[in-house]
């Protein structure tokens, strides 16, 4: 009893602390406009409680405080507008979350060594997948984890979006402990599918979403193009956004990221919108005002030809540095192990009636149908005016959408 009782208060330690509730709070407030991708406690807590049923039931002992810590704490390192801002200035969330853990400049860290002195490390290690407990590691970073099972019902729910949905319950009352990590039983499988296919779709029909994306690559430009002018104008931006001086300079500490977030960010965007720059205004106008790139599909060996429409978008006006993008979003629903790869992945196993084990894909021909095969398309965006028809421009705007037949980018023109 009293051992249960300092382990939750421990565990309060976290949940309970100002630092955590004040950013808790201050994440509710940026993402509010947000239908899906939120990071609320109810997600956090949700992956601890799937976490501690699934230990529960098989009788695993597995450490409450680290199934709890490691749920509550595994978003921390998401920093502002996160992916996006990854790919241009090279950071990493999972590092960044591992380093927020186990710095010692960190309230964070000095939380956790309350628990124990090697407690900040071990909560790091199950993100990092070095964790000695597969079981955990699997449970929490793996094809079909905790995290993914939670995001992908939340979001089904609240974008409204019916096929995001399985059997969460089924999942959990099928999986069991294996040496190496987890496995379903086989009497369960078409809850697993379920959950792959419910995965597929919603990667398909919201995450990647053309107006989705569409933000994205607006952002990524606006970002492209302060980065670009900042040497000649370093004045400029130690005036109007002093926090991404050190993401300019390539010399980023633990506090220089814990100091940027989404709503320093939007602070920044507006007053970009004043800029003397015309890009960076106009670019900063555009995401603000959420007035978004248009887009179209295009097929691989049509990607050179985009050329044809970058001299358009340039003769009208727009520098296509900053006014075009190719976007490729693929996903792959689900693969079986490959050792070869630089980053492999855990496939899903199954157990058969005589306690052998089998691969998924063996035994479900719809999950073999999408296993190995990545999924998605390629995207030309800009300027939403290159299909609007004016007097001034209305010859290039012409040539322009003759390229475009349903939404696909032929090469091809019917104007002479």
């Amino acid at each position: 009893m009293s051992s249960s009782f300092s382990e939750t208060n421990r565990i309060s330690l976290i949940w309970r602390h100002p630092l955590y509730q004040k950013h808790c709070k201050k994440i509710q407030e940026l993402e509010k406009d947000r239908i899906f991708c939120r990071h609320t406690p109810e997600h956090f807590l949700d992956v601890a409680r799937l976490m501690y049923i699934y230990s529960l039931e098989n009788k695993l002992n597995l450490s409450r405080e680290i199934i709890y810590a490691t749920a509550l704490l595994h978003d921390i390192g998401h920093g502002a507008y996160s992916h996006t801002f990854e790919g241009l200035f090279g950071t990493d969330h999972e590092k960044m979350t591992q380093l927020i853990i186990t710095s010692p400049e960190t309230e964070v860290n000095q939380i956790l060594l309350q628990v124990a002195p090697d407690f900040p490390n071990r909560v790091a290690s199950v993100i990092d997948h070095t964790y000695p407990n597969k079981q955990v590691v699997q449970l929490i970073s793996s094809q079909i984890d905790v995290d993914r099972m939670d995001y992908l019902l939340r979001d089904a729910y609240f974008t409204g979006a019916s096929y995001g949905k399985f059997d969460l319950t089924r999942i959990l009352r099928v999986i069991r402990p294996i040496e190496n990590g987890i496995a379903f039983q086989q009497n369960g499988m078409h809850a697993v599918e379920d959950y792959v296919v419910s995965r597929y779709q919603m990667y398909m029909q919201v995450y990647f979403h053309p107006a989705t994306r569409a933000m994205e690559v607006l952002l990524q430009n606006l970002l492209k193009r302060a980065r670009t002018i900042y040497p000649d104008q370093k004045e400029y931006f130690q005036l109007t956004s002093p926090r991404l001086i050190p993401f300019f300079e390539e010399e980023v500490t633990i506090q220089d990221y814990l100091n940027l977030d989404d709503g320093v960010m939007n602070t920044y965007f507006q007053v970009w919108m004043d800029s003397p720059d015309t890009i960076l205004s106009d670019l900063a106008q555009r995401y603000i005002n959420r007035k978004v790139f248009k887009s179209i599909l295009f097929t691989e060996d049509k990607r050179k030809d985009l050329v044809i429409l970058e001299k358009l978008i340039k003769e009208v006006g727009f520098n296509p540095t900053y006014y075009t993008a190719i976007h490729q979003n693929f996903d792959l629903p689900y693969d079986i192990y490959r050792p070869e790869l630089e980053k492999t992945r855990t496939q899903i196993e199954m157990i058969r009636k005589d306690g052998s084990l089998a691969e998924l894909s063996q035994l479900s021909p719809l999950v073999a149908a999408l296993a190995g095969t990545r999924y998605g398309d390629n995207r030309f965006y800009f300027p939403k005016e290159m299909l609007e028809a004016n007097g001034l421009f209305s010859k290039q705007v012409e040539e322009f959408t003759s390229y475009i037949t349903n939404d696909y980018f032929t090469g091809e023109t019917d104007v002479h």
